[in-house]
């Protein structure tokens, strides 16, 4: 790696908490008008809730370069390499010139989902806090996932605001290099790329390596996904899961599938942009890169976490059944967790696919066993924690309107303490199973970095 990059990297600072939106707000307007020769600040479009969408516009270069944070709103980890990246550049020339690229970066694309997050940004990180205070919206509200698509009988344009003011940047500035700053929650480290650049597989697994977090090695996040080598993806369009639908039993994938397709998909249809995703936990355990053979096959350890899962969907929406009437229909948790647990046909594809497909026959690796039956059971806390503040919030617009409805009170309080009781089971269960530990933000942010900069070298170079 490059001496300058080097050093970029060394002074990350030990940040200890996230950002919210209006701390990153006033940090932009403040870099604005520190270097008024740099830095130009703009409002490329407003939230649906008429928050302002700010983007900075650094540098002079050669090539037009694209980098967002929080395309997923409970994922902020990019966004503070955002809060770094855009100091250094700006009070960098060196940087800037050896990068040669005009940067259009954006802090915090779904503002509005992340201040539904802002209450486990400053701690403390557990398990339980995350699940507890987290949000992400249905596929259909994702900033990241609302972009318009025709493919096969799948025919989407219900876009966003906030997906229609990053397509216009994209159409006005035509990036070379998109950099979609998304991270999972628990795991190791793992990429998604739009072409193969064999030549720096190394370079970014290098720079996990450096930082002491281990890679993805268990399951794919979705079965469709291509890998290209060790913990590296082809990046994903919504095309790849309506075939993977279709291939698997699904006569029409498009009355399952209520989403558009993604930026990287946008970007590579308007200019051949090319787009990079670093995947980085905010905990791992060491399990997850153990590749020694475990005491089942792939397949048990997938069914059994289809069957987990299927029962704690069952759970949830029977709760949601008694207290439907009484939600808003704007309720945001209750609308995600809608979308979330109508995988019915998805969860048939899968069956389908283990049965024939031979990979699923051998033994799992202790990676795959422990993904399968320890991982997904966390991931599934988080629609916990969704179930929790769907009913949450109605009780407290109740407090708030003064609302005297005694039958709908009992009825969501019971739900709400019926829920909060099998989210703290099954985090009690978790916090003894997983033996995790909380990846510091200093080194999530110099993985994440690092890659960038790397690529986005190796792209001018190519």
């Amino acid at each position: 790696m490059k001496k300058i990059f080097e050093e970029v990297i060394n002074n990350i600072p030990d940040y200890k908490v996230f950002l919210t939106v209006d701390e990153m707000d006033a940090s932009s307007k403040k870099l604005a008008e520190e270097f008024p020769d740099t830095v130009e600040l703009f409002e490329m479009g407003r939230t649906r809730d008429n928050h302002p969408l700010y983007c900075l516009k650094i540098g002079n270069g050669s090539n037009n370069g694209l980098m967002f944070g929080c395309p997923h709103p409970n994922e902020p980890i990019g966004a503070m390499m955002l809060e770094y990246f855009t100091r250094e550049l700006a009070q960098n020339k060196e940087l800037r010139e050896e990068l040669d690229y005009t940067w259009y970066i954006v802090k915090s694309w779904d503002a509005d989902g992340t201040r539904l997050n802002e209450n486990w940004f400053k701690g403390p990180f557990t398990l339980y806090n995350y699940a507890r205070n987290f949000f992400r919206p249905a596929g259909h509200q994702q900033v990241d996932w609302t972009f318009p698509i025709d493919y096969k009988k799948l025919h989407f344009h219900d876009t966003i605001p906030e997906t229609k003011a990053m397509m216009n940047l994209i159409d006005e500035i035509k990036p070379k290099f998109i950099y979609s700053l998304h991270n999972a929650g628990f795991g190791g480290v793992y990429w998604y790329i739009s072409k193969e650049t064999k030549e720096i597989y190394e370079d970014l697994r290098n720079a996990a390596r450096k930082q002491g977090i281990p890679l993805n090695l268990g399951e794919p996040e979705a079965p469709y996904c291509v890998a290209y080598d060790d913990a590296i993806y082809q990046d994903l369009g919504i095309q790849q899961n309506y075939d993977y639908l279709e291939k698997y039993g699904v006569e029409d994938p498009s009355k399952v599938i209520n989403v558009g397709t993604c930026s990287s998909d946008y970007g590579k249809e308007v200019c051949d942009a090319f787009t990079l995703l670093t995947e980085l936990p905010y905990f791992y355990d060491k399990r997850i890169a153990d590749l020694s053979p475990s005491d089942i096959t792939r397949k048990e350890a997938v069914l059994k976490n289809l069957e987990f899962s299927e029962e704690a969907d069952r759970f949830i929406k029977n709760i949601l059944k008694e207290t439907k009437q009484y939600m808003g229909e704007k309720n945001p948790f209750k609308l995600a967790l809608e979308a979330f647990t109508d995988s019915d046909d998805s969860n048939e594809a899968t069956r389908k696919m283990v049965e024939e497909d031979p990979d699923f026959a051998k033994m799992a690796t202790v990676a795959e066993k422990f993904d399968n039956l320890l991982v997904s059971k966390f991931y599934k806390m988080l629609s916990l924690g969704l179930l929790v503040r769907a009913h949450e919030m109605e009780l407290e617009k109740m407090e708030e309107n003064k609302e005297d409805n005694s039958e709908k009170k009992e009825a969501l309080e019971k739900a709400y303490n019926t829920s909060l009781e099998r989210l703290k089971n099954l985090s009690e269960v978790l916090e003894e199973k997983i033996d995790y530990e909380v990846v510091p933000i200093k080194k999530l942010i110099s993985i994440q970095l690092e890659c960038g900069l790397i690529m986005a070298d190796y792209l001018n170079r190519n």
